[in-house]
């Protein structure tokens, strides 16, 4: 089935993570996934969070918004009516969570990464390129740790990536984009590691149930997508120790 950008069903979107785009943080990475572009960047705090202080580990937590003009229309700034949305707290628990499975907390130490993630333009899948950007500036803030012998083992696991599945017009889709995603019938997203393992799976049916081996169709598509996303990771990383 011809799509609205003409790829084919399982085609990802052009994808491309730019590492070390924020030169003062810890950790940073611009992805690019189609029109859909997000800044995510690391910073390492020396401090958990005061629940945590004295067990030994750390943690890695994200904060997560949309610039106003990232959307055809303008997006008011939740800071000026005083709380987010009940959106963008889920997206960003969600990042939170996923980049945790990256990581082994022990080894971490008594400090916190805090990923911020920016959505400069949407165009679908933003949750989706926040986690597997956020993974590549986590990972660079950590080596960061390790070059200044802050760390005492690598506490990176395997790595994180999300993508964006779904059926729309009776086909299953790869990678949705706006149009494809506010028009599926089922939308999911899928956040899994480098060793084939899922993290958390987000699917919803919007409308007529679907079946098992729908599903099993989608979890195939969604993992040509991840190795596609774990190969650009591992690229942008290299390119950031490269870089020195």
């Amino acid at each position: 089935m011809n799509r609205v950008d003409g790829r084919a069903p399982d085609e990802m979107r052009p994808l491309q993570i730019i590492p070390s785009t924020m030169p003062y943080a810890e950790g940073s990475a611009s992805i690019r996934l189609g029109d859909t572009h997000v800044l995510c960047t690391a910073t390492v705090d020396e401090r958990v969070p005061a629940w945590m202080r004295g067990q030994g580990r750390g943690w890695v937590t994200a904060e997560y918004g949309m610039l106003p003009r990232a959307t055809k229309e303008r997006t008011a700034r939740e800071a000026v009516g005083g709380r987010q949305g009940g959106r963008t707290v889920e997206i960003q628990r969600l990042i939170g969570r996923s980049l945790r499975a990256a990581v082994d907390l022990k080894a971490l130490g008594e400090r916190q990464v805090i990923i911020d993630c920016d959505v400069v333009r949407a165009d679908g899948g933003t949750r989706c390129a926040a986690i597997t950007g956020g993974y590549v500036a986590l990972a660079i803030a950590l080596q960061t740790l390790r070059d200044k012998g802050r760390l005492n083992r690598d506490p990176l696991a395997a790595p994180v990536a999300a993508v964006s599945v779904g059926i729309v017009r009776g086909a299953s889709m790869l990678d949705l984009n706006y149009a494809e995603d506010s028009g599926a019938a089922v939308d999911c997203n899928i956040i899994g590691n480098a060793e084939g393992d899922f993290i958390e799976i987000q699917a919803t049916a919007e409308g007529k149930p679907f079946g098992r081996s729908d599903f099993g169709e989608l979890l195939d598509l969604a993992n040509l997508g991840l190795d596609a996303l774990f190969a650009a990771q591992r690229e942008a990383i290299r390119a950031s120790q490269a870089a020195g």
